[in-house]
């Protein structure tokens, strides 16, 4: 079993700087998930530097803790896992990127290790979704961003990260009936930009709707659409309020709170989540840092999600 370095006996500051101090190692063998960095950013169409974002939030990240309270759970007493370092991009070219993450992934996915992906700016979940469509054929996605990534194309490219799930969708990779996003707000060029996903075969529900359901509704919606099926979670950090998460590429105000922003993920419980992705930070306008901090705490419950499914299956075998 892999477990983090226990920082009440070896200080935060010691050795290196992995995710939750986990063991660096490229290994597919007794794990459950392993953390996983893709450092690509020259798909993003305002700021770059997300290229930066996985190592910042490995950086926070030795903050956290193995026992989640608000879950009831000790992590690894129930699942193993490493940082599985980066996979190998190519600055400048994101079709060579995304196969060289589809060969990245590939050995982990085949052994049923769950990958939980940084970015990176929102068009490598194009590759992630790629590399998923081969082992488990077409999947669900929940999809938390304030921007729904559905153009045709920016400036007549057709691979930016703002087009990421138009083209998931063309290339067949999602079960289109049971994928919904959430979050989506601010100005636009036009109802298009809405009204495109939900013609690919998206549910969208906006955060003025979120606001007036609210959360727990909300929540109860994404299981209604995703039902028992095998789902890919992505995260754009710009989904949470920049008061929160000021260090991203294109922030929206109006969006949730840090603590809501960890429920969003807490609520996903139950779900046969197979895949989760965090994008589109970017160090260099993280004032004080509060970014990495959120981040490294999402990509936290993340992996909380999987003791808990562990945990489940582990009590009805008991039972049994």
């Amino acid at each position: 079993m892999y477990r983090p370095k226990d920082s009440s006996q070896s200080p935060r500051f010691v050795g290196n700087r992995t995710f939750m101090r986990l063991e660096q190692v490229r290994t597919t063998d007794d794990i459950d998930f392993a953390v996983i960095g893709v450092p690509f950013d020259t798909a993003a169409s305002n700021r770059t530097g997300q290229r930066f974002g996985p190592q910042h939030i490995r950086d926070f990240s030795v903050l956290l803790r193995p026992y989640n309270p608000d879950m009831c759970i000790d992590i690894f007493e129930y699942c193993s896992g490493v940082d599985y370092g980066d996979i190998n991009v190519i600055p400048g070219n994101v079709l060579r990127t995304y196969d060289s993450m589809i060969e990245g992934l590939t050995p982990l996915l085949e052994k049923n290790v769950i990958p939980i992906i940084m970015g990176g700016d929102h068009s490598i979940t194009l590759g992630n979704l790629r590399a998923f469509h081969k082992r488990y054929g077409k999947i669900a996605l929940v999809h938390f961003d304030s921007h729904g990534d559905t153009w045709d194309h920016y400036y007549g490219e057709k691979y930016m990260h703002g087009t990421p799930f138009r083209r998931a969708a063309e290339e067949g990779l999602l079960d289109m009936e049971h994928s919904i996003q959430v979050g989506m707000r601010g100005p636009l060029y036009g109802p298009g930009d809405i009204d495109d996903a939900r013609e690919l075969g998206f549910e969208v529900i906006p955060m003025k709707e979120v606001r007036q359901i609210g959360l727990d509704p909300v929540m109860k919606k994404i299981h209604e659409r995703v039902q028992d099926r095998p789902v890919f979670v992505t995260y754009d950090i710009d989904f949470v309020d920049p008061a929160y998460a000021p260090g991203t590429g294109t922030p929206e105000v109006g969006g949730p709170t840090s603590y809501e922003a960890l429920e969003y993920v807490r609520g996903l419980d139950g779900l046969d989540v197979v895949g989760f992705d965090l994008v589109e930070v970017l160090p260099t306008y993280d004032a004080n840092e509060i970014t990495a901090v959120l981040a490294s705490s999402v990509m936290y419950e993340m992996i909380t999600l999987i003791a808990l499914k562990k945990r489940r299956q582990h009590e009805k075998g008991s039972g049994e």
